[in-house]
């Protein structure tokens, strides 16, 4: 090769990458890098979710803790064995179809570990392309920002339903109920089964139920993404109402399970993806289906967090504990606007989510006081804030 060739093909190799430009900010890490950026004494991050004592620091549950003792020694070297994955799975559906529930019994459920519950998400999206390559997906508005990205990522088309009335600062249900009649029949609908992202507002019991029967007259499919079972109404089988209003109607659904936030296991990405089936037949097609994108995606999961979650669900006294322990509430919707949430971060040092989600782990009875003062501030001015 000559050494014009030579000096030409790296000039070409130079330029490889100079048309990839910066990717626009993730609503909630960038929260974070915000607040990590401030060098004020007195900043507050009310982004991301995560167990903090009145300190502000980051706590263990006592469950994990006991969940960890017991699971000490194990070989943890080897990828994750099909017993220990197993075992999440068939503890993660009892706990959100209920351990006596028909679909249980009769193994009408195809269920795989996931990557959290965004994990769980995605691949429920890439399967949903595969399968039903001309659908939509409709997403609440507002909604988690993730769930954008992840059917965009998939390739899926989006669509939205009213949900929040600001006005109101309540559920918008005759919206909600007319976009459900008016969607085309055999769509995909994305539902909050409790807790509801940023908002926290969620339908009445009796509202479900007239959802769930519209659903069913329009042979809608319910996909409902679960990432906090037990802090609606610090009742586990309270906060999973919604999906067994569904079950009983016989609809068929997905759920995407996390455990991030319930157990504090943000950083082991633990969660469940299972989708209801016909017969046991048809469960067996479609796990395969899911195991085979996933395989694709990440091939297993890390197998640490699985083994301490499924100790927690399958022993009886750790479980116990973690059910007195998830009683506590973490999100709340303050209905700032993007104007005032600026404003905190600007002139008092208080970092949030633009939509208004403030994360109550980070209040403590060391800052609520000037959290209060300052909310109080950027609010008086309503919409001149």
């Amino acid at each position: 090769m000559t050494t014009s060739r030579c000096f030409s093909t790296s000039i070409r190799a130079l330029h490889w990458w100079d048309h990839v430009c910066p990717a626009p900010k993730d609503p909630i890490t960038s929260v974070t890098e915000a607040f990590l950026a401030d060098t004020s004494p007195v900043k507050i991050n009310l982004g991301v979710g995560a167990y903090r004592d009145d300190e502000g620091k980051p706590i263990i549950l006592q469950c994990l803790r006991d969940a960890e003792a017991k699971i000490a020694g194990c070989d943890f070297l080897e990828s994750i064995s099909s017993a220990v994955s197993s075992k999440l799975v068939e503890e993660s559906v009892k706990l959100v179809y209920g351990k006596d529930s028909d679909v249980i019994k009769e193994g009408r459920y195809a269920g795989v570990q996931a990557l959290s519950g965004t994990g769980a998400c995605r691949l429920f999206a890439e399967f949903q392309k595969r399968f039903h390559p001309e659908s939509q997906i409709y997403l609440p508005n507002p909604t988690w920002s993730n769930h954008h990205n992840i059917w965009r990522d998939a390739q899926v088309q989006q669509n939205t339903f009213s949900y929040y009335h600001p006005d109101l600062k309540g559920l918008n249900f005759t919206a909600l109920m007319d976009d459900v009649k008016n969607a085309p029949d055999g769509s995909f609908f994305l539902l909050h089964p409790c807790a509801h992202n940023p908002t926290g507002v969620d339908p009445t019991e009796e509202q479900w139920r007239e959802i769930s029967h519209q659903f069913k007259v329009k042979n809608h499919f319910p996909f409902f993404d679960m990432a906090y079972q037990g802090f609606a109404s610090g009742d586990l089988d309270r906060d999973a109402l919604s999906i067994r209003i569904f079950l009983e109607d016989g609809h068929l659904l997905g759920c995407a399970q996390s455990f991030a936030k319930n157990m504090g296991l943000y950083g082991h990405r633990v969660g469940c993806l299972s989708v209801l089936c016909n017969d046991m037949k048809q469960a067996v097609a479609i796990k395969s289906q899911l195991q085979k994108i996933a395989r694709a995606m990440y091939s297993s999961p890390p197998v640490h967090g699985t083994s301490l979650v499924s100790t927690v669900l399958s022993d009886p006294d750790i479980k116990a504990l973690w059910v007195k322990e998830v009683k506590v509430g973490m999100f709340c919707f303050s209905g700032l606007t993007p104007k005032q949430v600026d404003w905190l971060a600007r002139e008092f040092h208080i970092y949030m989510t633009h939509d208004g989600r403030m994360s109550m782990a980070g209040v403590t009875t060391g800052n609520v006081n000037y959290l209060a003062n300052a909310i109080h501030e950027v609010t008086k001015y309503g919409e001149n804030a």
